[in-house]
């Protein structure tokens, strides 16, 4: 019946390419569609016939440029997947939608790979229902048109949404397992396997890791899997009951993520690997979560963020969380094993800053509360069978060649930031560990361009000889080593925190400045944009995640000067990730707390005190109703040591123990920390 569908469509799509009975205005837009369809139609047969697994490089690399080409940025000028070009050629309202339509076939490519014949007869039975629509009518309504993709999204939803859950937790489903693990690795063709785009960053990353010996490949999967398991052992959780573990990776690093499964097995623990969203109802805005290629072009994924808004309302929320929760029930035995995810993060590509777009579809004050109300539903759902109390994670970024000409050498000096000797941390952090212990509030105050001024209270200790405030991190689930960190009271935690120029969650910010009152952010602004009101937005979607306001989840101090000062030798400051950023100066996290979903776990340090700060008054109201306590995001804000006065903790009685000052550390026990940075100015 699949593949009866399948023929139906793709035979009725092909004379989509030759007919003229659409309107002239959307003609162009059908055939072009009908021709990409068309080409995947071409492709797939070269799958079925075992051609494409046979072909030369050259082939290879031939079909990837076609299937990515109108979308990448020489070309997304004159793409329809361009809204602002939808909207020229077809008008402001009928551009959104067959944008969207076009964008969310484009999805196809990944279900060719994966040979989801369904998928395929899905989507383009979408595209043939509402080209029928412009056959009958020269523009039918807008909303009839709007109506057709609401259907497609609730009455799929049992079947894009409920594969995801089984694809998440199910190591049966191992399309990309097979191939890292299976594959001849020295042969690079495997690269094309999978379905995505591949640029000379992957490629070079493949070629770079072919080089090195397996002792290195060895280390660096050891340091990753080894983060994994010291996670369950220092937050007491119990590995031996898991039996899945997620890894989320970049293509290019398959020799290391290859061994890092083999590790893992030997833990009991059987690798899911599952593709990045390419569907509106499988993505999270424009954000990765899974493994995927090069991003063809961020403007493209940016510009569609907010698709749901077609066809976002309560009916669909509710219908969405009732599919998840089945799927959840029809595969708990399986989310009960699930152990949490291993993430192998890339940075040094150029920073992206998006240009707001007119005719992107935006969200309605309604929809963003829909959006909030199924994140805080939907987690709920996952919490109630994978339980935040039992599983754990490890995060570690390495660059990629776009870095620059000494990505090698910046490769060796992130693989020695990676091992640097914890226990010399643990160390010297636990000294700046008693000091904050003795404090009631830290101030923390910028230098020069950096307006900082910040107090941030701390948590009173009932029994200081059993108890702490901040917790040692000392490289297990967040690598590289370095830094101490709490969740701070809110109330009084007062005033602003500034920073000239940061990169998160692959967006840049310039001159950001967030106001918070007792601990919530009151205000905030950016200088990316010319009009203020740009600014905010975009603030509002990527920080703040559409809610009115966040709390302070958490302050921290970073110790980690070596790798400050790599990132100064190479300047790559601007292009680290905040996992290693976040280890490189005081930092401080909006939305939820460290220990979100998992709070009454007993944590404790080396030492063998309990760390008692994994509460705030918003995580506090879990205990009446769990849906007001989270806010399900949590981005970390850095404070470069270059751009910081000073950190004093003062106490009840007033006494100020200074910790940093210009950018050193001057609290006696710590200067060891200097030690990289006065060699580099020396």
């Amino acid at each position: 019946m699949i593949e009866e569908r399948y023929e139906l469509a793709t035979e009725r799509i092909r004379s989509i390419c030759e007919e003229d009975t659409a309107a002239d205005t959307f003609r162009g837009y059908f055939r072009h569609v009908a021709r990409f369809i068309v080409m995947l139609d071409e492709l797939n047969s070269e799958m079925e016939k075992g051609v494409y697994a046979q072909a030369p490089l050259d082939h290879l690399k031939r079909w990837n440029e076609r299937l990515y080409a109108d979308i990448l940025p020489e070309h997304y000028g004159t793409s329809y997947a361009n809204p602002d070009y939808a909207a020229e050629k077809l008008g402001e309202e009928y551009g959104q939608i067959l944008s969207f339509l076009y964008t969310e076939i484009r999805g196809a490519v990944a279900y060719v790979f994966e040979r989801k014949k369904e998928y395929l007869d899905i989507l383009y039975e979408l595209f043939i229902e509402i080209y029928n629509a412009f056959e009958e009518k020269e523009a039918p309504e807008t909303a009839a048109l709007k109506d057709i993709v609401y259907w497609y999204a609730s009455d799929y939803s049992d079947v894009f949404a409920a594969d995801r859950i089984r694809e998440q937790t199910d190591p049966a489903a191992s399309f990309a397992a097979d191939i890292i693990m299976n594959s001849d690795l020295t042969d690079l063709r495997y690269l094309y396997r999978f379905g995505e785009y591949i640029s000379e960053n992957e490629w070079k990353t493949a070629e770079h890791l072919n080089s090195l010996g397996a002792s290195v490949i060895r280390k660096m999967a050891d340091t990753f899997t080894e983060g994994y398991r010291m996670g369950f052992i220092n937050t007491g959780k119990d590995l031996s009951v898991k039996s899945v573990v997620n890894i989320r990776y970049v293509l290019g690093f398959e020799r290391v993520i290859r061994q890092a499964a083999e590790n893992f097995t030997g833990m009991g623990l059987k690798p899911v690997i599952y593709r990045s969203g390419v569907s509106v109802l499988t993505k999270r805005q424009h954000l990765k979560t899974g493994y995927y290629g090069a991003i063809a072009n961020k403007q493209y994924e940016y510009d569609h963020r907010n698709d749901q808004g077609l066809f976002l309302d309560k009916k669909f929320v509710e219908r969405k969380l009732e599919v998840i929760q089945s799927a959840y029930e029809q595969n708990k035995e399986l989310a009960a094993g699930f152990a949490g995810p291993a993430c192998m993060d890339v940075f040094g590509e150029r920073p992206f800053v998006p240009k707001q777009k007119d005719t992107a579809v935006k969200l309605t004050k309604k929809q963003e509360e829909l959006a909030l109300l199924f994140d805080s539903r939907s987690a709920q759902i996952t919490n109630t069978y994978i339980k935040g109390e039992e599983r754990s994670f490890t995060i570690v970024a390495y660059p990629v060649p776009e870095i620059g000409s000494q990505y090698k050498e910046i490769f060796d000096e992130i693989i020695r930031i990676n091992t640097l000797d914890a226990s010399l941390y643990a160390k010297v952090q636990q000294t700046l560990i008693d000091a904050l212990d003795r404090g009631k509030y830290v101030k923390i105050k910028g230098k020069g361009v950096n307006k900082t001024d910040l107090t941030v209270q701390l948590h009173r200790l009932a029994d200081p000889q059993k108890e702490t405030i901040f917790e040692n991190c000392v490289a297990d689930v967040n690598i590289p080593v370095g830094e101490v960190f709490t969740s701070p009271v809110l109330e009084g935690t007062d005033g602003v925190l500034h920073v000239s120029r940061v990169y998160l969650n692959e967006l840049l910010y310039k001159d950001l400045k967030l106001t918070f009152s007792n601990g919530m952010i009151a205000d905030y602004t950016c200088g990316n944009f010319e009009r203020e009101l740009e600014n905010k937005e975009y603030i509002h979607d990527n920080i703040l995640h559409r809610h009115s306001t966040l709390p302070l989840g958490e302050f921290a101090i970073g110790t980690n000067t070596t790798a400050y000062v790599a990132a100064r030798k190479y300047r790559m400051e601007d292009k680290l990730p905040i996992l290693i950023a976040e280890k490189m100066g005081p930092h401080f996290a909006v939305g939820d707390t460290c220990y979100s979903w998992s709070e009454d776990i007993k944590v404790y340090n080396p030492d063998g005190k309990e760390i008692v700060a994994r509460d705030n008054s918003v995580s506090v109201r879990r205990l009446n109703d769990v849906s007001k306590a989270y806010f399900h995001c949590h981005t970390d804000i850095t404070i470069p040591y270059d751009e910081l006065g000073s950190i004093t903790a003062v106490t009840a009685d007033g006494e100020e123990i200074r910790l940093l000052e210009d950018g050193r550390f001057v609290l006696p026990g710590t200067e060891v920390l200097n030690e990289p940075l006065e060699k580099y100015n020396n």
